[in-house]
């Protein structure tokens, strides 16, 4: 392997994935039945669950691409944790998290049938398996590509089996990638993935740390790269196009993707609370805390850590713009600086935490995924008790499945030359998790919303989103005759607000226009403060419907 990596990097990884693979399976051992895979028997302490929620949302791609964004846009793209994921983040602590905890609920969709029909239940959970599969793929793939590309792997001279693995590298990645954050998902559900993430989590923040502060030794301090970083603007050739890399608030008008408008009513007010309230793979680990105050106290660890983050991944990027100025490709930025800086044995800290946030990604989409096929269509429709072995079985088999799916996936996306599909899927959220949550604030707020009203007002949301998506592409522009419905190149912000817009409006018409629910069904499904835990059986959900 002809690349930046020496002997003792290669030993460091090797201790750490042999570690983390190691501690999700031991803890595979205590498996008994699907509320032990699915919910860690609801034994999960508080801290490991904060650990976990700051490595499933930092992924692989997101150190290298943040500190891309940062190198060509600035420190606006920090707004996507001290705006966006802070207060969403305090809000679901102290009002959602602490709701769906003392509902004893496994999946979000299982919620929405609860609350409305099992209708609802079906058209969210097939959006978010369809999701959550190809999404699956795109990150084993766009995190491979990096790793290549980036990280400097050539497997030129290297043979298996008689075949020679040059040109291979990226099929190569995706392939060890998928098995090793599989392994210990298959075999230990939530709890390996809960306590695996937390030790990645600190492998992570380590090594994005140690670039950083070397990174500002080699500028010489904090005060010397702002100089440098305003020198540079001023000697933009086009001072009013200039990317201004120090003004966390973006204009209206700015060239970058990073508006204040964008960022204040797309992704503050709905994208991230969206992402932190409705998302499965996030809110899982919370509904299998041991109590709900430590479900609520994990939320706030999290958000302090949260606030932390820009720091270790965003500032790397601005120290590149001053170390290594003119790149044709940010997202080379923070590889090429932590191998510039970074010695012998250094380096392999800097991989493994890439590796630690690509794979607390991975291992966390597994299990969400499997949990939303086991739980909202298996036990759902074959009258199966979750805590039973069977459910066990079926979601470690599905988690398998859903690494061959990943694996194929990924390695066919490898096959296409400038597909735009990972623009597609990374903009694929916003279609749907606008109108998700949506119904999901109306009907846990709102007695009167029902069944008819909350499906009705998701599939027009998703079609609101999908429809701005399609106007907006180039070629549509052009045969339509029609200007740009937005100024910014990658607008997935506003689609998020007019989809969530659109939901809530039809949702609560249709619902005055049509049959109000059953106040004696809903009633127990409403938002109360002080509501008390249910322990019913799982099998009761069957015969909620309208």
């Amino acid at each position: 392997m002809n690349g930046p990596l020496a002997l003792a990097d290669f030993l460091i990884l090797a201790i750490y994935l042999v570690g983390t693979i190691a501690l999700g399976l031991y803890l595979g051992r205590g498996m008994k039945n699907g509320r032990d895979y699915f919910l860690a028997g609801r034994s999960l302490p508080w801290w490991t669950i904060g650990l976990s929620l700051v490595a499933t949302d930092i992924g692989g791609t997101d150190i290298i691409g943040v500190g891309g964004a940062a190198y060509q846009h600035g420190l606006a793209v920090a707004n996507f944790e001290w705006i966006g994921c802070v207060p969403a983040m305090i809000v679901a602590a102290f009002v959602f998290i602490p709701f769906f905890w003392r509902l004893g609920i496994y999946t979000i969709p299982e919620y929405m049938e609860r609350r409305y029909h099992v209708s609802v239940r079906v058209a969210l959970a097939v959006c978010w398996l369809v999701f959550m599969a190809c999404n699956l793929g795109v990150m084993l793939y766009a995190s491979a590509k990096m790793m290549t590309v980036s990280l400097g792997i050539d497997l030129t001279g290297y043979a298996w089996s008689g075949w020679s693995l040059a040109g291979g590298e990226i099929a190569v990645c995706i392939v060890a990638i998928a098995l090793l954050a599989g392994l210990y998902t298959f075999a230990g559900g939530l709890a390996a993935v809960v306590y695996t993430d937390a030790i990645q989590c600190a492998v992570m923040i380590g090594g994005c740390l140690l670039v950083l502060v070397l990174g500002l030794v080699q500028v010489g301090g904090v005060e010397p790269l702002l100089e440098r970083l305003e020198q540079q603007e001023q000697r933009a050739a086009d001072a009013e196009t200039a990317s201004r890399r120090l003004d966390l608030i973006q204009p209206v008008d700015t060239p970058g993707p990073f508006p204040w408008t964008g960022i204040l009513f797309g992704l503050t007010l709905i994208l991230s609370p969206a992402y932190w309230i409705s998302n499965q793979a996030i809110v899982q680990r919370s509904l299998g805390a041991r109590s709900e105050f430590e479900a609520k106290a994990a939320y706030i660890a999290g958000s302090l850590l949260k606030s932390l983050i820009p720091v270790i991944i965003v500032l790397p990027g601005l120290v590149a713009t001053a170390v290594l100025p003119d790149l044709a490709d940010g997202d080379t930025a923070v590889p090429l600086l932590a191998t510039r800086l970074l010695p012998v044995g250094l380096r392999g800290v800097f991989v493994a935490a890439f590796l630690a946030a690509l794979m607390s990604s991975v291992d966390s989409y597994l299990n969400a995924a499997a949990t939303i096929f086991t739980n909202d269509f298996y036990e759902r429709f074959r009258a199966s008790d979750s805590n039973s072995s069977g459910a066990l079985a079926v979601g470690r088999y599905s988690t398998l499945a859903f690494v061959v799916w990943a694996i194929g996936f990924a390695l066919w996306l490898s096959t296409i030359e400038d597909s735009g599909i990972y623009t597609i899927f990374q903009t694929l959220m916003s279609f749907f998790q606008g109108p998700a949550f949506a119904i999901l604030l109306v009907g846990v707020f709102w007695g009167r919303a029902n069944a008819a009203g909350a499906l009705t007002g998701f599939l027009g949301g998703v079609a609101c989103a999908v429809g701005l998506f399609v106007l907006n592409q180039p070629t549509v522009l052009s045969w339509l005759g029609w200007r740009p419905l937005f100024r910014i190149e990658e607008p997935f912000l506003y689609f998020s607000v007019w989809a969530f817009l659109t939901a809530v409006v039809v949702t609560v018409v249709v619902s005055l226009l049509t049959k109000p629910p059953v106040g004696e069904r809903v009633e127990p499904w409403l938002y109360r403060r002080n509501r008390p835990s249910r322990s019913e059986s799982r099998s009761d959900v069957r015969e909620s419907v309208e």
